[in-house]
């Protein structure tokens, strides 16, 4: 649900993400990168939140996550997939708003 994603977040948001394009700007250029994502997903994707730590002020606030995002390969096997997720928020108009999101994967 594309239009429920975009909802939170601020029309100058700033991404880094791990494919190509490494950073986004903008709501537009960070609706395309969930173009990107699903035209290679052979299936729905879950995604499950293993960690999440929260430090929130009076309008401003960051979250780090952990989650595991599971899809299937072309014969229905699963695929996992740990990410590390960085979200920056700004309180605007009494709501927050996603102003920042970085995205990794362990290398390792």
């Amino acid at each position: 649900d594309l239009p429920a994603i975009l909802a939170h977040h601020s029309p100058d948001l700033r991404m880094f993400d791990v494919p190509p394009p490494f950073e986004s700007r903008g709501l537009e250029a960070y609706a395309q990168t969930w173009d990107l994502f699903y035209s290679v997903q052979h299936g729905p994707v879950a995604f499950e939140i293993d960690r999440l730590e929260i430090v929130a002020g009076d309008d401003v606030a960051f979250a780090v996550a952990h989650l595991h995002c599971a899809d299937e390969d072309a014969d229905g096997q699963p695929v996992p997939l740990d990410v590390r997720l960085t979200v920056g928020l700004r309180k605007v108009d009494a709501r927050w708003t996603i102003v920042h999101e970085h995205h990794s994967v362990p290398t390792g």
